[in-house]
């Protein structure tokens, strides 16, 4: 085992300012990468399929779900199927 893991660092900044930094290990990013995806690509497929997935998980998992937040899940999937070209029950083989 290697005893320094390299890591990078990745800035996020939202449309009102705000901004976050979060830090992971390089070789992560290179091991989920598809094609010539920059790191940044990678990152952001990665966030995009973590929301869907936890948006999913909370509106057909969880304990209830209002309006409002099927709206939000409904969303999430159809911009995911927008970034990937598939739905998330394609990607996933989770389909309901």
């Amino acid at each position: 085992m290697t005893d320094e893991v390299q890591t990078t660092t990745f800035s996020i900044c939202s449309e009102d300012g705000a901004t976050d930094e979060v830090t992971i290990p390089a070789g992560l990013v290179d091991l989920v990468a598809e094609g010539d995806q920059t790191d940044a690509e990678t990152v952001g497929d990665v966030m995009l399929l973590s929301f869907a997935s936890r948006a999913h998980h909370i509106v057909h998992h969880g304990d209830s779900a209002d309006d409002e937040l099927e709206a939000q899940e409904a969303e999430v999937m159809d911009l995911f199927e927008e970034r990937f070209g598939v739905t998330f029950g394609e990607a996933t083989g989770h389909q309901h």
